[in-house]
C-alpha cells in the first residue's frame, strides 16, 4: 500500500508531537538479529473457521467491528472474536447479510453474549448495517464474492473495501494532507492470509505490499522500545488516560510514525540479514478505525 507508506512518511518528515528515532530502530534491529518470530493465526483458539466461504464473512464483520475496546476495561478483542465464532457454531445465519444489514443494538449485543452497551455501539451498528447492504447489493451477500473480485491482489481488495465501504476509509488530514492508514482493510487481508495459510481465499501476490496495523498497542510497543519519542505534553495525556481527539495532530501522527518506524525496522532487516517479514500505556481515541 503505497499510499500508506508515503502518506505515513509525509507526516513523520512533520511531525512536531512525535519523533521517531533512527538510532533506536538500529539497536532494536540488531539485538534481535533478525530474528522476527513467527505467530500461528488463531493460536489461541477464539476464531471461526471452516475452510470455506463462511470464514470469510466471519473475518469480514470481524475486522468491520474490530476497533476501540478499552472504554469497556473488561471488553476485548478476544470477546469479539469468539463471541462471532460461538454465534455461527448456534447458528450458521447469524452473519448473514440480510441479518447484518438489519441488526439493534441489543441484538448484537447478545450476539456476543456481552450483557451492556458496547463501546461506540450506535457506529459498530451502523457498521454491520453498511456492511450487510453493500454486500447484498454488489457481492451476492457473501464477501467471499468480495475477496474473488479483487484477483489474489492485496492491494486490490483493500482498494476494492474503502470504494464500497465507507467505515473502512480510514482517512485523516494533517496540515492540509490527506493520510491513508487502512488498519482494518488491512488487517482483513492478513487475517485471510493467515486463516488460510496464503491458499484458497487467502492466496495474495502482493501480501508483502500491507504494512503494520496502526491501532493502539503498535505504538505504545514502539515507544517501550524508545523508538517512538513524545513530547512532553503528549506523554503526560496518554499516562494519564486522557483521550486524544480524534483526527487531531497527536493521533495521525501516533498511527503514521508507528506505521513509518515499522516500515524502516522492515527495511533494515532485510538490508542487514536478508529477511522481509516481522501492560503498556497506550492513546486512548474513540474511533471506529481502530
Amino acid at each position: 500500500m503505497e499510499a500508506v507508506r508515503a502518506s505515513a512518511a509525509w507526516v513523520a518528515s512533520r511531525s512536531s508531537h512525535v519523533t521517531v528515532d533512527l538510532q533506536e530502530i538500529e539497536k532494536v534491529v540488531d539485538k534481535i538479529q533478525g530474528n522476527v518470530p513467527k505467530v500461528e493465526w488463531d493460536f489461541e483458539g477464539i476464531h471461526y473457521f471452516d475452510n470455506g466461504p463462511l470464514t470469510v464473512q466471519y473475518l469480514f464483520v470481524l475486522d468491520a467491528l474490530n476497533f476501540c475496546f478499552w472504554p469497556d476495561k473488561d471488553l476485548s478483542y478476544d470477546h469479539l472474536a469468539s463471541g462471532l465464532k460461538l454465534a455461527l457454531e448456534k447458528d450458521k445465519t447469524a452473519l448473514d447479510a440480510d441479518r447484518l444489514k438489519n441488526y439493534t443494538g441489543p441484538q448484537l449485543r447478545q450476539l456476543l453474549n456481552w450483557p451492556r452497551p458496547l463501546p461506540i455501539e450506535e457506529e459498530r451498528v451502523r457498521l454491520l448495517h453498511e456492511v450487510g447492504l453493500e454486500l447484498e447489493r454488489n457481492f451476492g451477500g457473501q464477501a467471499a464474492n468480495l475477496v474473488k473480485s479483487a484477483g489474489n491482489s492485496a492491494a486490490t481488495l483493500i482498494e476494492l473495501i474503502t470504494r464500497h465501504f465507507p467505515g473502512f476509509r480510514d482517512h485523516s488530514l494533517y496540515k492540509g494532507h490527506q493520510v491513508f492508514l487502512y488498519k482494518r482493510a488491512q488487517i482483513f487481508v492478513a487475517d485471510l492470509w493467515g486463516a488460510f495459510k496464503g491458499q484458497n481465499y487467502g492466496e495474495f501476490n502482493d501480501i508483502n505490499s500491507i504494512t503494520i496495523f496502526a491501532d493502539y498497542i503498535v505504538p505504545a510497543v514502539l515507544r517501550e522500545l524508545g523508538i517512538l519519542k513524545y513530547g512532553s505534553n503528549l506523554s503526560c495525556s496518554i499516562d494519564s488516560n486522557r483521550e486524544i481527539v480524534p483526527g487531531s495532530e497527536e493521533e495521525v501522527e501516533i498511527r503514521a510514525c508507528s506505521i513509518y518506524a515499522v516500515e524502516k525496522m522492515r527495511d533494515l532487516i532485510g538490508k542487514k540479514f536478508g529477511k522481509q517479514n516481522m501492560a503498556l500505556s497506550h492513546h486512548r481515541t474513540l474511533s471506529i478505525y481502530y
